[in-house]
């Protein structure tokens, strides 16, 4: 069987290719450095001749609001035709928990785009929603300073390790296709600032750190819950205190 991972030189995609070699299948990991890109054309037709399934975890170079809409409008109508004209027979796609609930952000409203496309195209698929990777807390950490303080929405996070992630859609690019959304998510929740802190603290950071029932993740209000699975289907083997402890997790 032929698989070819989009966004295959990634954090998650190369993981990804990684676990999908050990099957013996055939598995390209298809980027615009390999001469792969989604947004211009360049390559698609040709890396899917002759592949079963395609897996998606590619993402925007740009989270600006037209920008990132435009990549995955652009990006997925030039792979989901290819993948029609190629015969592929499943698509797979990582998206993020909450996506349906964050629409008040122009990134998340962009991967909805790219869910609907994918829903509409006929072609059978399996929706991945994960929730933060555990490498995300430095960049929300710097996407939160105001005045000095990182300050996030008082609200629950529940993040999972990207090798979680890249085992599981790696299971359901061989899996037969869902047609629907899968949620998963790590072991424990925590509180978005108590996560914060558990960072701050291993990374010696000494932020002050503020949970503010006003502030937003990327542009949009959270409720308690919104980046936590409702029905997770999976939740991943590693714990954010062990993984943290790590020193080259330590960034």
């Amino acid at each position: 069987m032929k698989i070819v991972v989009i966004g295959g030189t990634g954090l998650i995609g190369s993981q990804v290719v990684k676990q999908l070699q050990q099957t013996g299948n055939e598995v390209v990991a298809a980027s615009p450095n390999s001469g792969v890109n989604t947004l211009t054309g360049e390559g698609v037709n040709e890396v899917l001749k002759g592949a079963n399934v395609v897996v998606d975890v590619s993402n925007s170079p740009s989270f600006e609001d037209t920008a990132v809409m435009n990549f995955f409008k652009t990006s997925n109508q030039n792979l989901l035709t290819a993948e029609k004209a190629a015969g592929v027979q499943h698509h797979v796609a990582l998206s993020v928990v909450g996506t349906k609930k964050l629409q008040a952000s122009g990134y998340f409203r962009a991967k909805q785009v790219q869910e609907d496309m994918i829903k509409a195209s006929a072609i059978p698929y399996t929706i991945v929603h994960a929730t933060q990777f555990f490498e995300f807390a430095g960049g929300i950490v710097q996407m939160s300073m105001a005045d000095g303080k990182v300050v996030v929405p008082d609200a629950n996070i529940q993040p999972i390790a990207s090798k979680d992630v890249a085992a599981f859609v790696a299971e359901v690019a061989l899996d037969q296709p869902a047609n629907k959304i899968l949620e998963i998510g790590g072991p424990d929740k925590f509180n978005m600032a108590a996560w914060v802190k558990q960072y701050d603290q291993a990374t010696n950071k000494n932020y002050e750190i503020v949970a503010d029932t006003k502030a937003l993740y990327s542009g949009a209000p959270l409720d308690t819950d919104t980046l936590a699975p409702e029905n997770a289907v999976f939740l991943g083997k590693n714990h954010y205190a062990d993984w943290i402890a790590e020193p080259e997790n330590q960034r």
